[in-house]
């Protein structure tokens, strides 16, 4: 395991592209530490984010990942990239004519991502730490270490998408193809979601939890339910939402029935990988 992912590690760090791109993902997770200095006023609003509890354990773990988990298309580049520079430079064919087996080249990505998934996971945590450590209004131990289970949803939500990107770049070997493949099936993904609620079942209620149920089986959809959206949950969020009629009922808990779903998902994407390696001609 150790020497396939430093032969990975080694690649990605000599590629120009993906090493700019791997240092911008990681400095752009710090700037949520700059998310503490935004102040602004609205007419008699005034809102400090350092002040609006957005820092406050063990809300912090929620908020933090939710949004960090939209920088994961700076890595899904480089996981692609990755793939198509094996068919682009002839590397792929020279390594296994240098004794690497198709599995084990599968596995070396896929061990890279575990590697950019963990690594984004501790340095996000660490940051959020720091974060509230210096910003929470309660800072006793058994709050802080609550809803931790975030940051595994974090990770398998990450594990899931990047092995998603493994499989588009094994099949489409070209990286803008792939990532242009990834856009059309969220789109698909989002169509057919709208399809099977606004035609097929149509609003009944007694098909409604058949469609909820449904829905969060889809590769894409089941990485998004892993962490509900957070600004809902902010008490200031809520008192507006009151003020205005709105009453906002959400579970926003991390279920292990979501992690499930996308961790076969991403036995399925690593699976489906190298068996179109295996029947490749190369």
């Amino acid at each position: 395991m150790i020497r396939l992912l430093s032969i990975e590690l080694q690649k990605t760090w000599q590629n120009r592209a993906s090493r700019i791109l791997t240092i911008t993902y990681f400095l752009t997770l710090t700037l949520i530490a700059l998310i503490g200095s935004i102040e602004f006023e609205l007419g008699p609003l005034k809102f400090e984010a350092a002040k609006s509890g957005i820092f406050n354990f063990p809300y912090i773990w929620h908020m933090s990942t939710y949004f960090a988990s939209w920088l994961k298309l700076f890595l899904a580049v480089v996981i692609v990239s990755m793939i198509a520079n094996e068919y682009s430079y002839g590397t792929l064919k020279q390594n296994l004519i240098d004794g690497l087996s198709k599995k084990e080249f599968i596995l070396s990505k896929f061990y890279t991502i575990i590697f950019f998934a963990l690594i984004s996971t501790l340095f996000l945590f660490l940051i959020c730490l720091i974060l509230g450590l210096n910003f929470s209004s309660y800072n006793e131990f058994s709050i802080i270490t609550s809803d931790l289970e975030y940051f595994a949803a974090y990770f398998v939500k990450l594990l899931g998408f990047f092995s998603f990107c493994l499989f588009l770049g094994v099949l489409i070997k070209r990286s803008a193809f792939a990532l242009g493949f990834l856009f059309i099936w969220w789109i698909f993904e989002n169509v057919f979601i709208g399809i099977l609620k606004h035609k097929i079942f149509n609003y009944k209620y007694s098909d409604v939890t058949i469609f909820d149920t449904m829905k969060h089986y889809f590769p894409l959809e089941s990485m998004s339910n892993l962490i509900v959206e957070p600004v809902t949950r902010l008490n200031f969020i809520k008192s507006v939402g009151n003020s205005m009629g709105a009453n906002f009922t959400k579970d926003y808990s991390v279920h292990f029935s979501n992690i499930f779903v996308v961790l076969v998902w991403t036995a399925v994407f690593v699976f489906m990988s190298y068996k179109l390696l295996e029947k490749r001609d190369l």
